[in-house]
């Protein structure tokens, strides 16, 4: 057994994780810990490769503010530079000396008597820490689908996170599963190899027009040479981004018209692409926008013109060794399956570890009867030293690095009263989350989730108990503004 002893363990190498680290060390905190059950660094854009990866957040947007990217070759900028960004990242602020890769996290445990956390690995050691943080993503466990006979099937199988690059559909009958923001991505460019291809939709999506240009060279340079350039752009972005989620989400009561006039454009944009009234019909969403995250795509839409190109809605009864047998009965014979179906956010994840805190709470347990709930989106009773960066409430905005910038705030004032005072732990007191919790309940009263038509929607951002706790329904500025106001009396410290 180890006996390593840490300032902090972080599990997850993303951008989250990493936003962490950067705080630590601001911090003075340096015994640090970076842990990730894959090969490298990036988290899901290290994992997700598939053909047509984007960002469907302006790369403007989706940065650190601190660190700024004058290299970005598009406004949405393909997958592989997010990869190269992260990578930048690591190297500039110096963070791969604290990663450990291939390390398999089992659970955590607080030991009270010790004043640490007990980080379990999978290989048997065990790591001894004073701050555990949690930086796993909501989007880090795929969901693989439950449809009878899919073992059977005797052709290639590919997963859109697990995409085999060396493998041709050249010439192959492919069905791909899926059409949520991965699928919307995925089916242009499936349709540009495969000989047929056949997408079976359980859910429509709302996809958006495209506002897509590229940064060429001159721009780069200027962009580097003359920072406030693109500090510029980025504010447009970031307002464009927070204005709409706010108006057409949570405040949803009071401006349902800007919701209506974004389903509009949605109608317009599928009506501009598809010509067809019932292959139309088939992609309309049947909730109102808002409800299940949307996308952009300017060749989604066209996709579905193309002769070799089917779409099926009926359902799907059963997968035999050579294709696919809808619940109309019909059968498709194909050699390739792709699997987009996306992640499971809910069962196996919100903690993705076995958490034990004070008096032997289980987080999952604990969150799954008494309602999911975290303190800023961030910290938990009976969880002392304990940070969730993807927890109930914290995700604000569209892009995740509001929502991990936002924390690195709040521990900059608690980390900081914590060394003020000379205390070596913190923990979040019953009142203050209580509190939290009810008025982002209240918040929600105005939002798309409870007076919006959700009920089609079957959206990831809600449970099985049909509430909706992911995001903070806020603008990201009150967020950003209440980490340098909240009470410090709220974390009991000793």
């Amino acid at each position: 057994m180890s006996t390593e002893q840490y300032d902090a363990v972080i599990v997850g190498a993303g951008f989250g994780g990493m936003g962490s680290a950067i705080q630590l060390n601001r911090l003075g905190y340096d015994r640090i810990a970076i842990l990730d059950r894959e090969d490298d660094l990036g988290g899901t854009w290290h994992v997700n490769r598939y053909p047509g990866l984007t960002v469907d957040v302006p790369s403007t947007t989706y940065s650190y503010r601190f660190e700024p990217n004058p290299y970005w070759s598009r406004l949405y900028a393909p997958g592989s530079e997010l990869k190269t960004y992260a990578e930048h990242v690591a190297d500039k602020y110096d963070l791969r000396r604290y990663m450990r890769f291939n390390t398999v996290v089992d659970g955590a445990r607080w030991d009270d008597d010790a004043q640490e956390w007990l980080v379990s690995l999978s290989d048997g050691q065990t790591l001894h820490t004073q701050f555990l943080i949690l930086a796993t993503g909501y989007l880090c466990q795929p969901k693989k689908p439950d449809i009878p006979g899919i073992e059977s099937f005797a052709g290639t199988v590919l997963h859109a996170q697990e995409w085999d690059h060396s493998y041709s559909l050249a010439g192959k009958r492919t069905a791909i599963i899926g059409t949520g923001s991965t699928g919307v991505q995925l089916i242009p460019k499936l349709a540009e190899d495969a000989a047929e291809l056949t997408v079976y939709q359980r859910t429509p999506i709302w996809v958006m027009p495209k506002l897509d240009f590229g940064f060429g060279p001159r721009a780069q340079r200027l962009f580097a040479k003359v920072p406030a350039t693109q500090r510029m752009l980025r504010v447009s972005s970031d307002l464009f981004m927070d204005i709409m989620v706010t108006l057409a989400m949570w405040r949803f009561r009071q401006f349902r018209p800007v919701n209506r006039i974004a389903a509009a454009i949605g109608r317009l944009h599928r009506f501009a692409a598809i010509r067809d009234r019932e292959l139309r019909r088939k992609l309309t969403p049947s909730y109102d926008f808002g409800c299940k995250r949307p996308t952009l795509s300017n060749v989604y839409y066209r996709t579905f013109n193309k002769p070799h190109v089917h779409l099926e809605t009926a359902g799907i009864d059963r997968i035999e060794a050579d294709g696919i047998v809808g619940a109309d009965g019909t059968k498709r014979v194909i050699d390739t399956l792709v699997l987009a179906t996306g992640f499971d956010v809910w069962e196996s994840n919100l903690p993705a570890i076995e958490v034990i805190g004070r008096e032997g709470r289980d987080l999952g347990k604990w969150w799954r009867e008494n309602r999911f709930q975290a303190y800023e989106g961030m910290t938990v009773p009976l969880f002392p030293n304990m940070l969730s960066q993807a927890s109930p409430y914290a995700w604000v905005g569209m892009s995740w690095f509001d929502t991990v910038e936002y924390q690195m705030r709040h521990m900059e004032r608690l980390f900081g009263e914590m060394q003020r005072t000379g205390a070596r732990t913190f923990e979040v007191t019953e009142e203050a989350n209580a509190r939290f919790l009810d008025r982002m309940l209240t918040l929600l009263d105005d939002s798309v989730f409870l007076l919006g038509n959700c009920a089609n929607s079957r959206s990831y951002w809600f449970n099985s108990s049909g509430e909706a706790p992911l995001f903070r329904p806020t603008t990201v500025r009150q967020a950003v503004k209440e980490q340098q106001h909240f009470p410090l009396s709220d974390y009991a410290l000793a």
